[in-house]
């Protein structure tokens, strides 16, 4: 194994050499490992790639998920990840990480002071960012840290699962959860709790002691549009299943080849888009529009609207783009209100949308190309010709990776003591034996 993938040993080694070749074959991109001051055993490895930096400032959603894996490698190990997402609502990896030990938070707080350092490296002013995290005392501590302007949210998935454990409730609450999370104005916020509170007080005191503004949609402060989750660990589980029992620039190189291609197949499948809005946002723009032909509308000025639908009357100012219903300002889309207000007016749509939403602007997030890196015998030529002279060595990892113990089978205490049934043969009628293994003449 060590002769097809290399050895462990010689990948750590080599550590300084490959964020070298990072540097050189995708300028403006950022690799830095960090190895421990006394022994120089490997601590910590952040990477972003310029084409994913340039394409989260110019074209993304000011949104940043936060989220880890643990590698089941030779050596203890977690990955970090800093995502966004495109304009289609798909994830976009912005930055990553390994690092030996997260357990103290002290990784926390280094990946997150090496994103902010990206960031403000690369742009004259920073985007107002919305974080979204899992409840980690250690990643909030990082966050107010290293983005003490940002607006942190945390993930409804991490919150349910919490939920699950504290009280072991049935899916009727989870699901009050869950719709209560979704609720866009106070009055249904407080009708799902109240609902919570029928069907279990302990539960319903339970989401009490967290504050709504961190995790409820209706009184969230920061650009959420409509992403509850962070766990973007299931879309690229495929990814880190496939490498991480490779050394760490074998793995390293199978998630840039992963990125390459995602980049290449997003970029060529947008030349095929001749609509103004990327699909996901072209089809809830065309559903509210049909939605909105049944209702009435009532002009008050120039910018505020009167729409009825039925059921309820709401007030539309396309001037400030908000609805009463607060789907337009939380989704970045005008809703069937605020659609059926611009159509009165014969407004185009289409023109009230975030620009996150266009097909130019999903263009312009996979524009840059994440570059090959030369395998790691060129590295080597290079040196020798006086290119790289690095001299930084780095060892691996002090602690290795616990083998899990064996499983064993348990007697269960209501079989001790209890008479094994004698086994019979059923071709010579003789106990001790079975047909299989009969030897009896016939």
């Amino acid at each position: 194994m060590a002769t097809v993938r290399g050895s462990f040993q010689e990948d750590y080694r080599l550590l300084p050499q490959y964020c070298d070749e990072i540097r050189r074959t995708n300028p403006g991109s950022i690799a830095v490992v960090n190895g421990h001051p006394d022994d120089a055993s490997f601590q910590q490895l952040f990477i972003s790639f310029h084409a994913s930096i340039s394409g989260f400032l110019n074209a993304c959603r000011p949104l940043i998920t936060l989220d880890k894996i643990v590698l089941k490698s030779k050596y203890l190990g977690t990955l970090l990840l800093a995502t966004a997402f495109d304009g289609d609502g798909a994830m976009f990896p912005l930055a990553f990480a390994i690092v030996v030990e997260e357990n103290d938070g002290s990784s926390w707080h280094w990946f997150l002071s090496e994103l902010r350092l990206l960031l403000e490296t690369n742009t004259e002013n920073m985007p107002k960012l919305t974080i979204l995290s899992n409840r980690e005392p250690s990643l909030v501590n990082g966050v107010e840290v290293s983005f003490p302007t940002a607006f942190h949210g945390f993930c409804i998935h991490h919150l349910a699962e919490s939920f699950l454990k504290e009280f072991n409730s049935d899916s009727v609450v989870v699901n009050l959860f869950w719709e209560a999370a979704k609720c866009t104005t106070e009055f249904e916020f407080h009708a799902k709790v109240h609902e919570m509170l029928q069907v279990s007080q302990d539960a319903a005191m339970w989401v009490s002691n967290i504050p709504p503004s961190l995790w409820a949609t209706y009184c969230f402060e920061g650009t959420r549009l409509g992403h509850l989750n962070v766990n973007v660990t299931e879309s690229i589980n495929g990814w880190i299943q496939e490498a991480s029992g490779l050394p760490i620039i074998q793995m390293m190189e199978c998630i840039r080849r992963q990125l390459m291609t995602l980049f290449t197949e997003r970029r060529e499948a947008s030349v095929q888009w001749s609509s103004i809005l990327v699909p996901s946002a072209e089809r809830l723009v065309l559903e509210a529009i049909e939605q909105s032909r049944a209702y009435q509308v009532h002009k008050a000025n120039e910018a505020q609207f009167e729409v009825m639908t039925g059921e309820a009357t709401l007030l539309v100012d396309i001037r400030c783009r908000s609805c009463m219903c607060r789907g337009w300002d939380l989704y970045g889309l005008p809703c069937s209100h605020a659609v059926a207000a611009l159509l009165s007016c014969r407004q185009d749509v289409f023109r009230f949308t975030e620009g996150y939403f266009t097909v130019a602007n999903y263009r312009r997030t996979y524009a840059e190309t994440i570059h090959p890196v030369p395998d790691k015998t060129m590295w080597k030529k290079m040196e020798a010709e006086g290119e790289s002279g690095d001299e930084v060595m780095i060892t691996p990892p002090r602690v290795l990776r616990q083998q899990p113990r064996p499983r064993k089978r348990r007697v269960q205490v209501e079989d001790r003591g209890r008479q094994k049934r004698a086994v019979r043969c059923s071709r010579c009628n003789q106990p001790g034996h079975f047909r299989t293994t009969c030897t009896a003449p016939i």
